[in-house]
């Protein structure tokens, strides 16, 4: 069997591997017109912060690790067109300039996710900056040690986790959101308070902009930025500017193809990661997903989710029944001292979804409050208001909130409704939890809601 994998970062490499665990006589090859495979995207930010020297430690697997284990790996070469009819694919090589035909028995779109590039005047001066590969990490380190001021556009994830790693650095910041809120992924009332506990630990390192659209930036004679304009008039320095306004799926090439597209805009697949073509599976960033709350087809990248896709691809292809369920869309961020967390439905999502969202919130000691590293959590439970199903949480502190959502995760698989999760029992020590855990409490204050308006 010939497999063919286009992409190699989580899933088309998790892809390869796996496949070549199960077919040991199969002949893979993986291309990409990326310089590297198999690395860990998520961990630049951190890289870039200097929490470790050497960029290659976000490397999981080499090119020469694969050729060893019998995956061939071509770098730099880019897949332009895919022919089902004749079940092959034409590569373009970006060092020799040429194109040439592959043959495939099964072949697996891994082609990943690009950078949302505003429309900013002089979006393509020096020092202007996207995160997706390893050469935009090693950029914006090298960058970043040179320079006095940073700016970020656009306030998800990685701009959170781009305003550590800056701030740390040393540098001055200057975030900008064009949105009312920063981080607009969660509901507005979390999204408040996380400015509010930013700002209260800015101690003047870094500025949040919000309601702004940045329109243009300013150069001097060598084509480097040295300035940023908005939609309002503001104008300020920088040395650099990193664009965070999200990404899309990379699926132009299937859609050519006649590959289908779903409703989200990524690849429509089924459980087992196949495309509507025989013999051709999408997986990682490029492919939709399926959200377990109510089996809406969403679409969120996300590094470990594009893990699992990669295997499962890898497993059907192989001949293995394997599926792939769906997710949650949980998540979690840092940003200096504060932790933000969500899994499921916000109630702004809920709402879209059709439920009849009732939520509630409360801010707790995440542990004993005479134990010394105690902090401050404010969580969020999402319900639906006809049925009492849990539908979602959030949470946001200097204590520890991810691994509240967490518990959460288990609860939303499960479908368990208020009441049964108010029935959990979590765990208590002093250093880790209080009597209650502030999950329970805001579970049962969200039951007593239920309750009132049954």
């Amino acid at each position: 069997m010939k497999i063919v994998i286009l992409g190699a970062v989580a899933a088309g490499a998790k892809a390869a591997a796996k496949a070549k665990r199960l077919l040991p006589d199969a002949v893979i090859d993986i291309y990409t017109d990326d310089t590297h495979v198999s690395y860990s995207a998520c961990g630049l930010p951190y890289y870039i912060q200097g929490n470790f020297e050497d960029y290659r430690t976000l490397l999981v697997r080499s090119p020469e690790e694969f050729e060893a284990s019998g995956i061939h790996v071509h770098l730099k070469n880019k897949a332009i067109k895919i022919v089902p009819e004749t079940k092959q694919v034409l590569i373009q090589s970006l060092e020799e300039n040429r194109a040439f035909l592959v043959d495939y028995d099964k072949l697996v779109i891994a082609t990943g996710a690009r950078p949302i590039i505003p429309s900013i005047s002089n979006v393509n001066l020096r020092n202007v900056f996207t995160v997706r590969k390893i050469e935009d990490g090693i950029s914006i380190r090298e960058c970043a040690l040179k320079s006095k001021h940073a700016t970020i556009i656009g306030s998800g994830y990685i701009g959170l986790e781009l305003l550590e790693a800056f701030t740390e650095l040393g540098l001055k910041v200057t975030l900008v959101e064009y949105s009312p809120v920063i981080a607009p992924m969660f509901d507005e009332d979390i999204s408040q308070i996380i400015s509010q506990q930013l700002k209260s630990i800015s101690d003047g390192r870094f500025e949040i902009v919000t309601s702004e659209l940045v329109t243009e930036f300013f150069s001097n004679d060598k084509g480097e930025i040295i300035g940023v304009k908005t939609g309002t008039g503001k104008e300020f320095s920088t040395d650099m500017a990193v664009i965070c306004t999200g990404v899309l799926p990379n699926v132009e090439i299937a859609r050519e193809a006649g590959i289908a597209i779903g409703e989200t805009g990524a690849i429509k697949v089924n459980k087992h990661m196949q495309t509507n073509i025989e013999n051709i599976y999408a997986c990682g960033d490029c492919a939709e997903k399926t959200l377990l709350i109510n089996n809406s087809k969403v679409w969120v990248p996300l590094g470990s989710t594009a893990n699992k896709e990669g295997r499962v691809a890898a497993m059907h292809l192989a001949g293995f029944d394997e599926d792939f369920d769906g997710i949650l869309a949980s998540a979690v961020v840092r940003c200096l001292s504060l932790t933000m967390s969500m899994t499921g439905l916000t109630v702004k999502k809920a709402n879209l979804a059709g439920f009849n969202p009732i939520s509630a919130k409360v801010t707790k000691y995440d542990k004993v409050g005479y134990m010394p590293d105690v902090n401050n959590i404010t969580l969020k439970l999402v319900a639906d208001k006809t049925t009492g199903l849990l539908l979602g949480a959030q949470a946001v502190g200097s204590g520890d909130a991810d691994k509240r959502i967490n518990a959460l995760t288990a609860a939303l698989l499960g479908r368990l409704t208020i009441e049964q999760f108010t029935k959990n029992d979590l765990t208590y020590a002093p250093p880790f939890a209080p009597t209650i855990d502030p999950l329970l409490n805001a579970a049962q204050i969200l039951l007593k809601i239920y309750e009132e308006g049954l």
